[in-house]
């Protein structure tokens, strides 16, 4: 069986690939963001990062993230959100919940309380819908801060909202005057 090491490895390089730079390895991504998985294989194993089908099977099936899907048939995959390019993923805009929050770093806070939540190079912002997650998310910057999103009153005021495979939820942007730094007191 393969590590977890290794397979944390092949995660990360699925994520660049899926989301970021498919041409990388010289594969292609429809307008929905799938790719043929035999292609993915074959094309990920000549550029050096070696497993087959029953390994992405359990990478999928295991991700505690859900960072990816197979198509109905299993014969396509691809990434959950998080695009650094235009696709067209199918969500339903949705009413989301009265609050959701968002994990950033210290470094980061003032300005997004100035500026708002912005996409940047992503397709979407990404919400989680408690603050456990957006604490994990935070980390991954440095010292972690939860800001609380107030996303019902945004749907209310026509913005939309769209709700991932994995649970993530998705919006253009944040307005700061729909953010405030979270306290768990609160």
């Amino acid at each position: 069986m393969i590590s977890d090491k290794e397979l944390t490895r092949i995660s990360k390089f699925l994520s660049f690939v899926l989301r970021h730079q498919p041409a990388a390895i010289g594969i292609q991504l429809d307008q929905n963001g799938w790719a043929d998985v035999n292609d993915l294989i074959q094309k990920a194993n000549a550029h050096g990062i070696r497993f087959d089908r029953e390994t992405l099977n359990h990478l999928v099936a295991t991700n505690s993230k859900k960072r990816f899907a197979f198509n109905d048939t299993y014969e396509r995959i691809r990434a959950s959100q998080g695009h650094s390019f235009d696709i067209e993923l199918g969500n339903n805009s949705q009413k989301p919940p009265q609050i959701l929050f968002h994990g950033t770093s210290e470094n980061s806070v003032q300005s997004i309380l100035d500026s708002g939540l912005k996409k940047q190079s992503r397709q979407y912002v990404h919400l989680s819908r408690d603050s456990e997650t957006a604490i994990k998310v935070g980390q991954r910057h440095g010292k972690p801060v939860v800001l609380r999103v107030f996303a019902e009153e945004m749907y209310n005021e026509n913005f939309q909202f769209f709700l991932s495979d994995n649970g993530v939820w998705l919006t253009d942007n944040v307005p700061a005057k729909y953010l405030n730094r979270y306290n768990e007191r609160d």
